[in-house]
């Protein structure tokens, strides 16, 4: 089951748990300090609480997360054969847990990632010297990549 990940900024991370928990009548997946996620069924959706990125309300990123690394890898060789420039990250350690991804941006600049979590974690990822995680403001997938690095990052693994 693949399903679309839809990841927020938020200003207060209890409120907003509280309020999603309400909103699609289930409990947050996984919380750790500023960050909480939800495997909705039904509307089938990730949604990724991030706390103190960005704009309060805004979308820090967009993904689909699939069950493989496999399907992350097909992902990968049909986007570059459409002439979209790729950033791919494999056992990256993000948003506490341990991913393969592939980056994309969207022609108006989102950020957009096709991942599948290959385990939990219980760190958020080595972070950006501003401390954030998963923040599309730090993917530029222009910028050289250090080897184990996530796009537009200087350190390995963050996002």
């Amino acid at each position: 089951m693949s399903r679309v990940q839809l990841a927020l900024n938020v200003p207060d991370l209890d409120e907003a748990v509280a309020f999603y928990s309400a909103l699609f009548h289930t409990g947050p997946a996984k919380v750790r300090p500023g960050y909480a996620n939800f495997a909705i069924g039904e509307p089938a959706l990730k949604l990724v609480l991030i706390e103190g990125m960005g704009e309060p309300g805004s979308i820090n990123h967009l993904g689909v997360e699939v069950d493989t690394a496999a399907e992350v890898a097909i992902e990968a060789e049909r986007l570059a054969a459409e002439g979209m420039a790729t950033d791919v990250e494999a056992n990256a350690t993000c948003c506490y847990a341990v991913q393969d991804k592939v980056w994309v941006h969207g022609p108006d600049g989102t950020a957009w990632e096709i991942y599948t979590v290959l385990a939990d974690d219980d760190g958020p990822g080595e972070l950006a010297g501003d401390g954030a995680c998963c923040s599309s403001a730090l993917v530029d997938i222009a910028a050289p990549v250090v080897a184990g690095a996530s796009p537009g990052c200087s350190g390995p693994a963050c996002c």
